[in-house]
């Protein structure tokens, strides 16, 4: 039988703790029924009697379990695991019963699928049917000259590399297996005919030259990429920015989220890619845009909202609610699609003859930005880099600019010592 004890939360909400003894083998169990406000007695007493008899008939039935019960299944559940891990045989069978499945719970999204990508299209087809225990370095350092070989970009190896190394370094740490072959091949180097590309930038002056053809696109377009241009802000960052998050008094946005896509899962939002936010700054007339923007989103609102009624009857649809987000798909007011900023640029690039991507317009930030003397640490910060080191890395060309023109200014004040 159930008893209730009526009691008081540190921030005075009422509710009955719910008290079940199903026998003296099992511990009892407990929840909680908050007292809605502004019930009567005889609405709360009878509430509160059909509550207590479900939780009481879910405990009986075994619905419910104790946290010592639940913990007990759950390692029964990961000894069954185990259990079925060290039947695991091949290379493929522990990719898919180990590997991916922890990864589904210790990565992201998208970091997910480009594993599953290279297991796929590559490792498989490789490793797939091999015992993981047989797998040897020779077979490994074997495969990656194949696919230098084949021509694939240096890039594309390394993220093959990277998966094969986290999957033979965990089914070594989980004694899968007993030695890892991995660690003995060499990580693959880029080949002698393959240059590094340098980073993709604009100068000022292609800048202007873009801007000036953005006055004849649409307003969203126009305030969209030169957000980007001011900020340096991820097209997923864009597309993940709320009006919520913008200071119009100082001209500041908060990154906070990033909409994400893929085929298995769609469009989702998720954190920045740091995993953590950051304030960026724009200018007065990107303000005045988005502004314009914003008020043109209202409008669309407003004219979609006097179409509720016709001849005094309500239509078969319900209330357009106001965009949270700053830049949605067309019609509706969900975010927009992350690919949707490529998909324009690239129609924009074709009619106005120049070579245009959002990942562009980030790098012609950052590389503007250092050869006109900022900082490397804040432009770091800016981009969401994890690592001041990467900014270093992948602006090598502006950082030597700036190194320059230290050494210029140095130079210039002994003279006039």
């Amino acid at each position: 039988m159930a008893s209730n004890a009526l009691k008081t939360t540190k921030d005075g909400r009422r509710y009955y703790e719910i008290r079940v003894r199903v026998s003296r083998e099992r511990p009892t169990l407990t929840t909680r029924w908050y007292i809605p406000e502004g019930w009567s007695k005889k609405a709360i007493e009878r509430e509160l009697a059909k509550v207590s008899s479900d939780f009481e008939r879910k405990c009986k039935d075994g619905e419910i379990l104790s946290r010592s019960e639940k913990k007990a299944l759950d390692e029964e559940a990961a000894r069954l695991a185990a259990v079925e891990a060290a039947k695991i045989q091949t290379f493929k069978q522990y990719g898919e019963r180990v590997f991916m499945p922890s990864k589904k719970i210790t990565t992201a999204e998208k970091t997910r699928e480009y594993y599953q990508g290279a297991l796929n299209n590559h490792l498989y087809k490789a490793f797939g049917e091999i015992p993981l225990q047989d797998l040897t370095s020779a077979q490994i350092t074997e495969f990656f000259l194949g696919l230098q070989n084949s021509g694939l970009s240096h890039s594309t190896i390394i993220g093959i590399y990277v998966t094969l190394n986290q999957l033979l370094k965990m089914a070594y740490n989980d004694d899968t297996i007993d030695r890892n072959p991995i660690d003995k091949v060499e990580r693959p180097r880029q080949r002698k005919d393959e240059q590094k590309r340098a980073v993709e930038a604009f100068t000022s002056d292609e800048l202007k030259k873009i801007n000036a053809c953005l006055e004849k696109e649409p307003l969203k377009w126009r305030a969209m990429i030169r957000l980007i241009e001011d900020t340096g802000i991820r097209r997923g960052e864009a597309c993940g920015l709320k009006w919520e998050n913008i200071d119009f008094q100082r001209n500041a946005a908060l990154i906070k989220w990033n909409i994400c896509y893929t085929k298995d899962k769609g469009i989702y939002i998720d954190t920045t890619k740091t995993g953590k936010e950051r304030e960026v700054y724009f200018t007065q007339a990107v303000a005045d845009l988005l502004k314009q923007y914003r008020n043109e989103q209202l409008a669309l609102t407003a004219r979609r909202t006097d179409r509720l009624e016709k001849d005094g009857k309500p239509l078969a649809f319900e209330k357009v609610a106001i965009p949270e987000y700053v830049f949605t798909e067309k019609g509706v007011n969900s975010p927009m699609h992350p690919d949707s900023p490529n998909r324009y640029l690239n129609s924009f690039g074709k009619k106005y003859g120049i070579d245009i991507h959002p990942h562009k317009l980030r790098h012609s930030f950052a590389s503007l930005a250092i050869t006109n003397g900022a900082d490397i640490a804040s432009v770091s910060e800016v981009l969401g880099h994890a690592q001041v080191s990467t900014t270093l890395n992948m602006y090598t060309h502006a950082n030597e600019e700036s190194k320059r023109r230290a050494a210029a200014i140095v130079h210039q004040a002994i003279k006039q010592a």
